[in-house]
């Protein structure tokens, strides 16, 4: 038996009222994606930063454009509400800081250069921390920090293996700022969980890529780094000391190795650091000095964003002929001495900010791993910056991202 359907006659304009509304549903989809693809390329790519430079100057600020421009259409076209976070306060008073003192020193040698490196950071680290809240996963930028990471240290260890360098670089010029990047992003690996068998053997995999290619900078302050977060993430429970053991023993394996591939170049790398060791406690114990002269005699807002490279050599005396226009070698001096006191105040709160966050996410009932992998990463972030400027890398600011955004998404005890 055939049964007639009876279909109702379309209504006159029915059509051109629903395709412009399906349309811009089709184009809010559109901007969402791309929202949440151009985030994690900002944070997967800027550890192989020096890679993609290779390819084009400019080829790695295009993520960060891509994302901003998605953020302004999914905000303003679209008229989406964001979330607010007091760390936003911070970030914009920061910036305004960077601001007036290149102002005050525009006719500096470095003012505008750095000013230029500051701000995007700034607006990046704003951006993540309201699309991180909304539309993309917290453990998608930890995801990408670790991919990014990954990348990072195999070309660190390809560097050391195949082109017989004395301390691994890969992707980045400087073994210390690897070594930084990868330690970061070494407890992160605790935070990502995709359950079965092979997951737990691809953790182990990332896990020795990250200290492999860390240990073969040779860097002691990444070292450091290293130690406090396994021992944060220990004494927080994050991992227990049985698997810390079973990762261990299978770095050690790798490491054994590597080693087999690459005796001669290790073994001459660390006799050239043994010897150098000395002359550079001494080096860096000069520019902090000179650091924090330049804050004491600028107490306000600096000597400008890139000024202790400027003004190195006379704040020093000359100390270093050899390095007239150095970095500090320390964080927190060199962001005080190039936007004084107030600058250093607020960019010490912005860290501040996202520990505090992290914990009242966790009492609001945030993951328990998630939080203390966070926790890890800033601590081992904190720590190698005592021996690095490291303020000009993605991995302080999408943590400081990760654990406000972490903090926005469990509000309700958090608020109380």
């Amino acid at each position: 038996m055939v049964v007639d359907v009876l279909v109702p006659e379309p209504v006159a304009g029915e059509h051109s009222v629903r395709e412009p509304a399906l349309v811009r549903a089709r184009a809010f989809r559109a901007a969402e994606w791309a929202v949440v693809v151009s985030a994690a390329l900002t944070v997967g790519t800027a550890p192989i930063e020096g890679s993609l430079m290779a390819v084009h100057p400019q080829a790695v600020k295009i993520p960060a454009v891509l994302l901003v421009g998605s953020w302004l259409v999914l905000r303003f076209w679209f008229r989406t509400r964001g979330n607010f976070h007091p760390v936003h306060v911070l970030l914009t008073a920061l910036a305004t800081t960077v601001l007036a003192s290149t102002a005050l020193h525009l006719s500096g040698q470095f003012a505008l250069q750095y000013a230029i490196r500051w701000v995007p950071f700034l607006v990046t680290a704003a951006i993540l921390v309201d699309v991180a809240s909304r539309e993309i996963k917290v453990r998608l930028i930890l995801a990408a920090s670790v991919v990014g990471a990954v990348l990072a240290g195999s070309g660190g260890l390809f560097s050391v293996i195949v082109s017989g360098e004395r301390r691994a670089t890969g992707p980045l010029e400087d073994p210390n700022d690897l070594a930084y990047v990868l330690v970061a992003a070494l407890p992160l690996v605790v935070a990502l969980e995709l359950g079965g068998r092979w997951w737990n053997v691809a953790r182990v995999v990332l896990v020795g890529v990250l200290a492999l290619g860390a240990a073969a900078t040779f860097s002691r302050g990444g070292a450091m780094a290293a130690a406090v977060a396994v021992i944060w993430l220990i004494a927080r429970g994050a991992i227990s000391l049985r698997t810390l053991l079973t990762a261990a023993a299978g770095v050690l394996v790798a490491a054994v190795t590597v080693a087999a591939f690459a005796a001669s170049t290790l073994v001459a790398a660390l006799g050239e650091k043994q010897y150098i060791a000395g002359s550079n406690v001494d080096s860096r114990l000069i520019r902090w000095q000179a650091a924090a002269r330049l804050l004491g005699e600028n107490p306000v807002l600096g000597v400008g964003p890139g000024g202790f490279r400027e003004h190195y050599a006379a704040a020093s005396g000359l100390a270093e002929i050899a390095e007239q226009t150095p970095v500090t070698h320390n964080m927190y001096l060199e962001v005080g001495a190039e936007l004084g006191t107030l600058g250093l105040l607020l960019f010490v709160g912005v860290i501040f900010t996202a520990l505090v966050s992290t914990e009242l996410a966790l009492r609001a009932g945030a993951d328990h791993r998630t939080v203390v992998a966070i926790q890890a990463s800033l601590l081992a972030v904190i720590v190698a910056s005592v021996f690095l400027s490291q303020q000009y890398y993605m991995s302080l600011w999408s943590m400081v991202a990760a654990a406000c955004a972490l903090h926005l998404r469990h509000p309700t005890q958090a608020g109380g």
